[in-house]
């Protein structure tokens, strides 16, 4: 007989659930600088997804410039999002690269090698607050007009990707 033998997982998966929270930078810490858009390099991230498992887009924007960083990836798991981001954040200089501001989805949860690789300062929202990355948000409104909700990904690449939104 085992009476109760799930239970010390379960509160082992919450423990660790509460650790990776308090690991995470909260956006009320960030610095006042990046809050007045006073320099160029702290941008925020989120991803765009296509109907039924049809793709993602991932959009970087720079929040004092609105310069637009986006991709096209198969599925939004952590090592997808991991390589395109270091990937593209190499390319762009040191200056230009001080903070990141992510929701709180599960594929930014490999945040601490995107920092370790590419020298950003990663941050976090709070949860169901998305208005604490508002560029980000107004951009991703934006580019739903090139592909508006329900719209499979499927057939969208990297190159049509950079021709509708002009990156």
């Amino acid at each position: 007989r085992q009476k109760n033998k799930y239970r010390a997982r379960y509160g082992t998966r919450i423990r660790e659930k509460q650790r990776e929270l308090e690991r995470k930078r909260r956006i009320a810490r960030r610095p006042e600088i990046i809050n007045q858009r006073a320099r160029l390099g702290d941008w925020e991230g989120d991803t765009v997804r296509g109907n039924g498992h049809s793709g993602h887009i991932i959009t970087y924007v720079e929040r004092r410039s609105g310069y637009l960083v986006a991709g096209k990836v198969d599925s939004a798991t952590v090592e997808n999002i991991n390589a395109f981001t270091i990937r593209k954040f190499k390319r762009i200089p040191r200056k230009k690269r001080q903070s990141m501001t992510y929701d709180n989805g599960s594929e930014f949860s490999g945040y601490d090698t995107i920092e370790e690789q590419t020298g950003l300062t990663a941050y976090f929202a709070f949860p169901y607050h998305s208005w604490e990355r508002g560029t980000n948000e107004n951009t991703n409104g934006l580019l739903r007009q090139f592909y508006p909700k329900k719209s499979r990904f499927d057939m969208v690449t990297q190159e049509h990707l950079e021709k509708d939104v002009a990156l």
